[in-house]
């Protein structure tokens, strides 16, 4: 499952650069040009990363995460910023940044950048839920050190509901998640598999009818 990362770079040029590079690096993107589109697309999907320029129009990159951490969205952030913004990092710090890269952006430092955030947000490998365990590496859930079995696919959708930190999971989201390219996405599979999992956690998931699933479990 790849991540998802989404792009803040009013830049066209450059949005388009660095969209091409993390795509060929295994990523799938989601870019925009200004403050306002990124946050109609936050709540509408849910993200592994945020790489946000700061010097935008209408707002900079340090207000918009402001806005986000306000709603509770802890999703990890990396600002793009030029030499001159450097010594207002501070301010993005506080707003709830977690690292920061310097225009002109090299691209393989940007990578190792991105990479590292990510892995730390996978070290904490077992969420707990209740009197669950769930290994978010292995895709394994247990109960007092015993397995529970569930179907591959119930897996993935668990982890993509976990993922979603509370928030509505869109059914295009979903889909594209359980199933590759070459497959069918099914309606009537999806809630099979839903079942599956409600049997265990059913006051925690909830379906928002034709918009998608919740996960609340903190």
């Amino acid at each position: 499952m790849s991540s998802k990362i989404l792009l803040l770079e009013d830049d066209k040029l450059f949005n388009e650069t660095l969209q091409d590079f993390l795509e060929d690096s295994g990523f799938t993107l989601d870019c925009v040009l200004d403050p306002y589109s990124a946050l109609d697309l936050s709540y509408e999907n849910n993200y592994s990363l945020y790489l946000f320029d700061v010097n935008l129009p209408y707002e900079s990159g340090f207000t918009l995460l402001e806005k986000l951490r306000n709603a509770g969205d802890m999703t990890p952030t990396i600002f793009i910023t030029s030499r001159e913004d450097k010594n207002s990092l501070t301010q993005g710090f506080t707003k709830g940044g977690d690292d920061y890269i310097v225009k002109p952006v090299d691209l393989d430092e940007l990578l190792l950048r991105i990479n590292a955030i990510l892995r730390r947000q996978t070290r904490s490998r077992t969420i707990e839920i209740g009197i669950y365990s769930f290994d978010v590496i292995t895709k394994t859930l247990y109960t007092n050190g015993v397995t529970i079995p569930l179907s591959q696919k119930a897996s993935e959708l668990l982890f993509v509901l976990i993922e979603g930190q509370g928030k509505i999971v869109p059914l295009e989201h979903i889909k594209a998640q359980l199933w590759s390219a070459s497959e069918d996405a099914s309606d009537g599979a999806l809630r099979v598999y839903v079942t599956q999992l409600k049997k265990y956690f059913f006051k925690q998931i909830t379906n928002v009818r034709g918009i998608g699933y919740k996960m609340e479990y903190t």
